[in-house]
């Protein structure tokens, strides 16, 4: 049982599980009905995705001390009480059950799911490879 962290919209890994959508906005021009067959995402769940402010601040980031500031800001975000509650449910959750985390951005060291990874890890979840 583990946890994975992928990117929405790429193939489903055999055993993933559910698959959970961290972020603001459900993909562009893909009808509702289709976000699971089109391994999107099976639930929606914004409330891990970075604020709008945030969001922006990563996608801007174009140097090292940018990112440092994303990171920062996000980690922030994440010690919110229902954030946090989240992070240790869901961290939890990897010791008995395959599911995934993800988001859309093409390259994890540049995104959120990155930091979502390593809070994850910091709450003792198992986060399969």
């Amino acid at each position: 049982m583990a946890i994975r962290i992928v990117r929405l919209g790429s193939a489903r890994a055999q055993d993933e599980g559910l698959r959970i959508g961290t972020v603001r906005r459900p993909p562009r021009g893909v009808p509702r009905t289709q976000f699971a067959s089109q391994n999107w995402y099976d639930v929606w769940y914004p409330y891990l995705a970075p604020s709008v402010e945030t969001m922006k601040l990563g996608q801007q980031a174009d140097d090292a001390a940018k990112c440092n500031a994303f990171a920062k800001r996000y980690r922030t975000e994440m010690q919110k009480p229902e954030a946090a509650r989240t992070i240790e449910l869901l961290a939890r959750l990897s010791q008995e059950a395959n599911f995934s985390v993800g988001c859309y951005c093409q390259d994890e060291s540049r995104c959120h799911r990155s930091i979502l990874r390593a809070l994850l890890a910091e709450q003792g979840a198992k986060i399969a490879g």
